[in-house]
C-alpha cells in the first residue's frame, strides 16, 4: 500500500487551517490541506458582513474577501488543497486516512494540524424535525452561497452573534424575522448587531423558547413560551406565529472526533470537548496540533491568528524555523490575539452581566433586554453629542475591540485611542466634512452623520444601508426609530454609493430637527 509523505498535513482549509499552512509554508515547508467541501475558506465565504477589530484583524473587510485574500496567499505560496477529500481517520503515528471518491487513501505526516472547526448545536421541541427547522448556518449557506432564500417568513431562537447577524441577513435576502428569540435574560451577542435589527422593526423575546413547531409535512408555524427562574414554560405566557422557517442558533460544538482518536489528552469545558493544548496549539501527542475552532469557539479573526502561531510553532517543531524567530513572530501574533479577547466580551465575561463600560458607564439595560438603547440612555455615551452643522453620531456603547471609524476619519473627529476597547469619543474641536467614511467603515452600523438643522424646522440623518432595491432621492417614506417603530415622514435627500464604502451605501433623510436623534432608518413608502 502506497503512503504519500508530507512535513504537514493540514485538515481543514477554513480560516484556522488555510492560515496555519501560509504561515508554514512561508518557512519554506510544503504542507497539504484536507477539506471536505467543494470549496475552501470554511465560514468566511458565508460571511458577508464586515469583520470587527483593527487593521491587522482585517477589520471593516467582508468575510468573504478575506477568504478570497487567503486563497491568494495560499497559493502564492504553493499550497496544495485537496477539495472533497473527508479525513476519516488519524492515528498517533501521524497517519491519515482520507476518503476522496470513491477511493480511501492513506497519508503520513511529519506534523499534523487539525482545524476541522465546529458543528451546529440543535436543540429539541415538539416538531423539531419537521423541514423547515434549520441551523442558522445552514440558512447562511442557503442565501450567501447558494442564493436560495432560506424562508419568507422566519423566527430566529437565539440571540448571540450568529443569531443576530444571520436575522440581519435573512433580511437583506427579503425574508420576514417575525421575532427574535432565546431563553436568556439578555442579548448574548453585540449589543450594535442587536441594535441594526431592532431598528428594522424585529421583536426581541427574551426569557422566552420554543414550545412547538406546527405543520404536517413542513413547518407552517411556531409557538413560544416565556420560561420562568425553573427554566420551565410558564403556562399562559405562549405566543404564536405563523412561519414557514425556524432558525436555529444555539451556539457550535468543536469537531474534536479525529483529535480523540489520535489518542490527544481531551478535556470537558463549557465550550464543549476539546483537546489539551498550549498557546501555539501544541497538544499531548507530538508533532499534532490544533487552531480554531476545534479547541475553543471564537470568532474567525481569532482562528486565523491561532492558525498563524500554530504554523510559526509547527515550522520551529520542523526545524525550518529558529525558536528565536519563531518568539518574535509569536509576540506579534499573541498581541493581535489578545487585544481582541478584551472588553465586555473576553472569555472571561462569557454569561456575566457586565453593568459598566471600562469608562464607568452603566450600560444600557433595554439594550440586553429588548435589543435597542432606550431613549432616556443614548446621550450618556461619548459617541453622542449635539453641535451645529454635520457631525458623527455614534451609537457604540459597548467596549467592542474594534476601532475602524478612527482611522476613517481624515479630520479626525473621532478618537478611540490606544487601547481598542474604548468607546470612541467625538473630538469637539476637530471639523467633520460630511465625507460618510465612518458611517461605511463602521461593522456594526452604529454611525450616523446627523445635521440637527439643515434647514429651518429640518434636519438630516445619514445612515448606512444595505438593502435592495435601493431608494432614490425624492423617496418619500417613514423614518424608524432605534425600536423599529415609526417616528415621522421623511424624505431621501440623498444617496451615495462608493467603491471605498464596500457596498455600505449612505442614505440621507430629511427629518423634522426634533427626530433626527430618533430617526434611524428608513421604510419606503409602498403603493
Amino acid at each position: 500500500m502506497k503512503i504519500e509523505r508530507y512535513d504537514l498535513i493540514v485538515i481543514g482549509a477554513g480560516p484556522a487551517g488555510l492560515s496555519a499552512a501560509i504561515e508554514a509554508a512561508k518557512q519554506g515547508m510544503k504542507p497539504i490541506v484536507f477539506d471536505e467541501n467543494a470549496k475552501p475558506g470554511g465560514q468566511l465565504f458565508k460571511q458577508i458582513h464586515k469583520f470587527f477589530g483593527s487593521k491587522e484583524h482585517k477589520a471593516k473587510i467582508r468575510g468573504f474577501r478575506i477568504g478570497e485574500e487567503l486563497l491568494q496567499e495560499a497559493e502564492q505560496y504553493g499550497v496544495k488543497v485537496v477539495l472533497n477529500a473527508t479525513v476519516i481517520g488519524l492515528y498517533p503515528e501521524k497517519e491519515i486516512t482520507v476518503k476522496i471518491g470513491e477511493e480511501v487513501k492513506h497519508y503520513k505526516g511529519d506534523s499534523i494540524l487539525v482545524a476541522t472547526g465546529a458543528s451546529e448545536n440543535m436543540v429539541t421541541f415538539k416538531g423539531w424535525t419537521l423541514p423547515g427547522v434549520i441551523g442558522a448556518g445552514a440558512a447562511q449557506t442557503m442565501m450567501n452561497l447558494h442564493h436560495i432564500k432560506a424562508g419568507d417568513r422566519v423566527l430566529m431562537l437565539g440571540s448571540g452573534n450568529v443569531g443576530l447577524v444571520v436575522s440581519f441577513q435573512l433580511m437583506q435576502a427579503g425574508c420576514e424575522v417575525v421575532a427574535l428569540v432565546d431563553a436568556a435574560p439578555r442579548v448574548g451577542g453585540y449589543g450594535v448587531h442587536a441594535a441594526k435589527v431592532a431598528r428594522l422593526g424585529v421583536p426581541f423575546y427574551l426569557s422566552h423558547t420554543i414550545v412547538e413547531a406546527e405543520g404536517e409535512d413542513h413547518v407552517t408555524g411556531v409557538t413560544i413560551g416565556e420560561v420562568g427562574p425553573d427554566w420551565n414554560i410558564i403556562p399562559g405566557s405562549e405566543k404564536h406565529f405563523d412561519v414557514d422557517t425556524i432558525c436555529l442558533a444555539v451556539g457550535l460544538s468543536p469537531m474534536s472526533q479525529l483529535l480523540k482518536q489520535a489518542g490527544v489528552e481531551m478535556k470537558d469545558t463549557p465550550g464543549g470537548y476539546v483537546p489539551v493544548c498550549d498557546d501555539f496549539g501544541a497538544t499531548s501527542v507530538p508533532g499534532i496540533f490544533a487552531a480554531g475552532d476545534v479547541s475553543g469557539i471564537e470568532e474567525a479573526s481569532s482562528a486565523m491568528i491561532e492558525g498563524r502561531l500554530a504554523g510559526a510553532r509547527i515550522a520551529e517543531y520542523m526545524g525550518y524555523m529558529t525558536e528565536e524567530k519563531r518568539l518574535l513572530r509569536a509576540e506579534e501574533l499573541e498581541a493581535a490575539l489578545s487585544s481582541l479577547r478584551q472588553g465586555m466580551f473576553a472569555p472571561e465575561n462569557r454569561g456575566k452581566l457586565v453593568e459598566k463600560t471600562e469608562e464607568g458607564i452603566p450600560v444600557s439595560m433595554n439594550l440586553l433586554q429588548k435589543g435597542y438603547i432606550a431613549e432616556d440612555e443614548i446621550e450618556r455615551y461619548p459617541g453622542v453629542t449635539h453641535t451645529v452643522g454635520v457631525h458623527p453620531v455614534m451609537e457604540c456603547t459597548q467596549n467592542i475591540p474594534c476601532n475602524p471609524c478612527q482611522d476613517a476619519c481624515s479630520k479626525g473627529c473621532i478618537s478611540i485611542g490606544e487601547n481598542i476597547t474604548s468607546l470612541p469619543v467625538v473630538v469637539a474641536e476637530a471639523k467633520c466634512v460630511g465625507c460618510g467614511m465612518c458611517v461605511a467603515s463602521c461593522s456594526g452600523q452604529a454611525i450616523f452623520l446627523v445635521d440637527e438643522e439643515s434647514e429651518p424646522g429640518y434636519g438630516t440623518v445619514t445612515l448606512p444601508y444595505e438593502f435592495l432595491p435601493l431608494p432614490k432621492e425624492g423617496d418619500k417614506g417613514v423614518a424608524l426609530g432605534r425600536d423599529g417603530q415609526p417616528v415621522c415622514e421623511a424624505e431621501v435627500v440623498g444617496v451615495r454609493s462608493a467603491k471605498a464604502f464596500d457596498h455600505t451605501n449612505l442614505l440621507t433623510i430629511k427629518v423634522p430637527s426634533d427626530m433626527t436623534m430618533k430617526a434611524r432608518f428608513f421604510k419606503r413608502e409602498t403603493a
